[in-house]
Parts: C-alpha cells; structure tokens; sequence
C-alpha cells in the first residue's frame, strides 16, 4: 500500500515516523508531498519516505492519500491536485472543518475519510475521531484505521457532524489542559515555589491524576470527593470554583472551538 501524506508539518511528519515504527508502512511505501523546499529538505535528511515538490509526480502512486494541510489552505490544494486523483485512491483528510462532501466535490472522488487527531498523537498517545462516505469498503476502512491507531486511540463516528464536535474537546483539548497546567503553575509560584518546583509540582500532579483515573472505574466526580474532605484545603479551593463561572466558560470555550471548526467547514 502506497501513502502518500500531503503536508510535511508536525502531523505529517507524526504521522509518517508513527507508521514506520508501528512497522504498518515502509520507507518504500511512503511519499510527502511538500511545497517549501526547506522543510522539503529537511525531510528527505530523515530518511522516512520519498520527498516531492509536485502532485504530478506521487499522487498517481498513491493507495491513500493523506490531507495533512491547514483548511484555510484547501482552495490551492484541491486545484492542485484534483487533475491527478481517481476513484481507486481513499483520501484521508485531518483538516479540521472540511467536510468530506467538500472534497469529494472538489476532487471528483468518492472514497473519502475524515479524521480528528491531537496533539498527543507525537508520543504515541493521541485521540483521533474518524469518520467515512458510504463508498470505503470495510477492508480499506480498516487499513486506514490501522494507521491512525499507530499514534494512540481511536473512535468512530457514524455521524460526520460530530468530528467538529470532537475538534473542540480532543483535536483542541490539549490546549485547554496547559491552560490549566499554566494557571496552577503561576498559582504555585505566587505560593513561595521556585518556576522549576511550580512545574514539577503541577506536572506530576495531572500525569498522576489521569494515570489513577485510567487504573480505575471511578467517575470524576467520585475522585474529586474523595480528593475532598469536609471543611479541608480542597473543598476550600472547590467553592471558590464553583461560586465564579469556570464551568460554564470551559463549556463556552469549546462550544466557540465548535463553531469555529463549522465555520471553517463552509
């Protein structure tokens, strides 16, 4: 199976050096497309895959082809490249907001594959949402699954519209917990703590929270009052939470992470 990713940037190149050391793909098996060639170069040094400037010459091999560049980007794309797609290939699209009717319009292709991956996806711990027209036989269906399980977990959707809901909680997710991470860092250092011990202290405490919760069958809100003693430090810190308005902005900032995948959609 030839793969071609178009995009060589942090998700392009995740997901190529993903599918090399899940040992899914080959470097004789794998082509980028990539239009600067200075990260094109950069590329062809890392030996992971045949490097290309035009469509011309890769996209006619490809099995799967793979959109991995900015939706703001996707009117030069398609013009680029739909003189070289055909039926035969499956185009595996993580642009977010794109729908998948956009590109089979666009390019004249029927087999087409919507996926929403994150930041994790790096270290092999990522969530990727993914979704697929009518026409994806089963066995091409799980091929491309194969694949996105290379770089953490995944979960399909029958409905396409709910992978602009998952942009807004796993695809943007990550930057809501730094978010977090961040204030609680600057909370420690108004504390007394040094930046180094803020860190340390903030860092082990989410990876050891997710890592309990993961280990075990308790909700959230079963940690949390375990975690919260009558009258203690933490119920302290839980009401002033709960008496300002950080549940409903966190709810509010992902309903706009929501409508702003939508309006990239159109």
């Amino acid at each position: 199976m030839k793969i071609l990713l178009i995009g060589g940037g942090n998700m392009g190149l995740t997901y190529a050096t993903s599918f090399l050391k899940a040992h899914v793909a080959t470097a004789a098996d794998m082509m980028i497309l990539e239009r600067s060639e200075e990260r094109a170069a950069e590329l062809a040094a890392q030996n992971i895959g045949t490097v290309y400037g035009k469509p011309n010459e890769c996209l006619p091999m490809a099995d799967v082809v793979i959109l991995a560049v900015k939706p703001q980007d996707t009117p030069a794309l398609f013009q680029a490249i739909q003189p070289f797609a055909t039926q035969n290939q499956v185009f595996l699209s993580i642009m977010a907001g794109v729908k998948m009717e956009a590109i089979s319009t666009a390019l004249g292709v029927t087999k087409v594959i919507r996926a929403m991956p994150n930041l994790p996806a790096q270290i092999g711990m990522g969530m990727t949402a993914f979704t697929s027209a009518a026409s994806v036989t089963r066995s091409e269906l799980v091929a491309v699954h194969n694949l996105l399980n290379t770089t953490g977990k995944t979960v399909y959707l029958d409905d396409e519209s709910m992978i602009d809901a998952a942009t807004a909680i796993s695809g943007s997710g990550p930057a809501y917990v730094y978010f977090f991470m961040n204030a609680m860092i600057d909370a420690a250092k108004n504390l007394g703590f040094t930046e180094s011990q803020a860190e340390l202290l903030v860092e082990q405490t989410f990876l050891g929270s997710v890592h309990l919760q993961n280990r075990n069958s308790l909700s959230c809100s079963e940690w949390i009052q375990k975690v919260a003693s009558k009258g203690g430090t933490t119920e302290a810190a839980l009401k002033v939470f709960q008496s300002t308005t950080v549940n409903e902005d966190i709810k509010n900032g992902a309903k706009a992470a929501f409508d702003r995948a939508v309006e990239l959609g159109k």
